[in-house]
């Protein structure tokens, strides 16, 4: 591929991209107008859609405090990755 094809493509991603964020954007306008009418109702029937907005109790260990209460344990149980990070710039 070209330099000329990868700028053509990097601009059409970011196009895209933009598309995508504001979608996602008017989707969490949408959720946060259907929340606010929900109020305290953790679930409504709206016609053939159930909606739900229940509480989820979820539990993780807090890296950081365990880090600075046991740093040798911590240190013993931490694995580290490597990762490639794409980005248009």
């Amino acid at each position: 591929m070209s330099i000329n094809e990868m700028e053509s493509k990097a601009r059409e991603l970011r196009q895209l991209q933009a598309l995508i964020d504001e979608a996602q954007a008017e989707a969490e306008a949408i959720k946060d107008s259907l929340k606010a009418a929900m109020g305290d109702s953790e679930a409504v029937q709206a016609g053939e859609y159930k909606i739900t907005w229940k509480p989820v109790k979820s539990s993780r260990i807090d890296a950081q405090a365990l880090k600075k209460a046991l740093p040798d344990i911590a240190e013993q149980f931490t694995r580290t990755t490597i990762t490639r990070r794409f980005v248009v710039a």
